[in-house]
């Protein structure tokens, strides 16, 4: 198929690349902050929401702290550390005020419907997990983002929580749960296509599916071309504007790498595939109404926090259980082979190469994750389902995740297992790299965003007006003002309808 330049350039205020939840996020944000600008949009697939914000390809969890006990790593001397928590909690209370302001604004039914309610546990067994537990439930329970948190060592009263479970379970066997009623479940995808549902309403706002974007680059006026092609036609289709934004999930890095910011030098990236075991016993299903987090094995990454998972997709409950990790050189799930070894440049063949000498326990993880077996996998499920049966399960491939390998002056090369923005010196462009818990925090990384590459708007009385009554917290400290906290979660609640359990909304 022969390839057509357009004539000229279009043009617009903001180019996002990716149609997932961050270009949805600082979109929709964007255009509240200020109606008259004008956004252009390049999806590599037909659809909006297929990668990474897919129901089927994201943990779903609203990442609240409340169960991930990742996010509360016990310290040398034996405290827990909450910070992470905390600031990970404060971040969801604003993703939870900004979808609540969206739907009390528009009454879309398609958005109103992409979280619920579902309880988020933490179980563990063994005397030193437990005592771990113990002290986590102590140290959280002083902030009033984690009030109502609930502890126990009983065993019938986990079964109560969590009757599958505790199902065949050795009685002698030592054990701790903690439960946070609070807990929810989200479907980013029917959030993402919900907002781009509004954004598509707008004027001034452009979409270009089924457009791979092949070139990014500064002209002489300052601002960026971009270049994409239509794959479908085989046309090309450019836009100049003064600000791009390159959220492409795990299609970021060669993006920003093309750009050739030099805040973009020296980062790397490392694909991680995941898989589920996915429930297909509609009786099982019916039997378990929460998410159930445990903790890594010794030596494992965080990505790899083993957790039964009740879902609600597409109006029907789900249960899955993982993750498995696997390995692909693909960035993208639906991406190349290529991916991996055409990112290595010049300027990131270091890090990458010191960060993978470094992290040899992930490499070797990983190789176990695929070599194992399904009779492997079951015993890994049964170590939170006794009871489990491999007829009652099937094996279902998740997302790609790319995560963040970074230039260190001291180290040299540094695997990172969050997200991160990096951004042009001027904030004329900016891209999204890394993993979770991203979906769940986006709206906090759009305010930073903004904040940092909008300033000549970000701190004018009007952006900063109706910023506080999008997100009513924003600039505040939740962990600090109990009433606040209390005020700002009935109102959410009430608005997103999360006073209902799963199993009322999943038909």
């Amino acid at each position: 198929m022969s390839t057509t330049d357009s004539s000229a350039a279009l043009s617009a205020d903001v180019v996002l690349i990716g149609a997932g939840i961050m270009s949805a996020t600082l979109g929709m944000m964007l255009k509240e902050l200020q109606p008259d600008i004008t956004i252009a949009i390049f999806e590599r697939l037909d659809v909006a929401a297929a990668e990474s914000s897919d129901a089927w390809n994201n943990a779903g969890t609203g990442h609240s702290a409340f169960c991930e006990l990742n996010y509360t790593p016990e310290k040398p001397d034996g405290r827990i550390d909450i910070s992470k928590a905390i600031a990970i909690a404060e971040q969801f209370e604003q993703s939870k005020q900004f979808w609540s302001y969206l739907v009390e604004k528009y009454q879309v039914t398609g958005v109103t419907r992409f979280i619920n309610h579902i309880p988020h546990l933490s179980f563990v067994w063994g005397d030193k997990n437990v005592e771990f537990l113990r002290k986590r439930h102590a140290a959280l329970t002083q902030s009033p983002l984690f009030k109502g948190m609930e502890y126990t060592e009983n065993h019938a009263q986990m079964e109560q929580w969590m009757p599958l479970v505790m199902d065949g379970r050795d009685p002698q066997q030592p054990v701790a749960a903690t439960r946070m009623d609070l807990g929810t479940d989200v479907n980013f995808g029917s959030l993402t296509r919900g907002m781009f549902t509004l954004l598509q309403q707008k004027p001034g706002v452009s979409f270009y599916f089924h457009h791979d974007v092949d070139k990014i680059k500064r002209k002489e006026d300052g601002r960026w071309g971009v270049k994409a092609k239509d794959l479908s036609t085989g046309e090309t289709v450019k836009v100049r504007a003064p600000f791009v934004f390159i959220g492409a999930g795990g299609g970021s890095l060669p993006l920003l790498i093309k750009s050739g910011i030099p805040e973009g030098q020296g980062f790397g990236g490392f694909p991680v595939s995941g898989q589920w075991l996915k429930c297909v016993n509609p009786e099982v299903i019916a039997k378990h109404h929460a998410k159930v987090y445990g903790k890594a094995s010794v030596g494992s990454p965080p990505m790899s926090v083993p957790h039964l998972d009740t879902r609600v997709i597409n109006g029907k409950q789900e249960l899955l259980f993982g993750p498995y990790a696997g390995f692909s050189t693909k960035f993208l799930k639906k991406g190349s082979y290529l991916d991996l070894p055409l990112s290595v440049k010049l300027s990131n063949m270091r890090p990458m190469i010191i960060a993978g000498l470094k992290n040899m326990p992930l490499t070797k993880y990983l190789i176990n994750q695929v070599r194992q077996s399904p009779q492997d996998r079951l015993a890994a499920l049964r170590e939170y389902l006794p009871e489990a049966r491999s007829e009652d399960w099937q094996l279902e491939i998740a997302g790609q995740r790319v995560q963040v390998i970074k230039k260190d002056e001291k180290q040299g090369g540094v695997l990172e297992f969050g997200t991160e923005v990096v951004a042009a010196a001027d904030g004329s462009i900016a891209a999204l790299l890394g993993a979770s818990p991203g979906a769940s925090t986006a709206v906090s990384i759009m305010i930073g965003l903004v904040k940092r590459c909008f300033p000549q708007f970000a701190n004018t009385p009007e952006w900063e007006a109706k910023m506080r009554e999008m997100i009513p917290s924003v600039g505040q400290s939740l962990n600090d003002n109990p009433a606040l906290v209390e005020q700002l979660r009935a109102h959410t609640s009430a608005v997103l309808g999360l006073n209902e359990p799963a199993e009322a909304v999943a038909k």
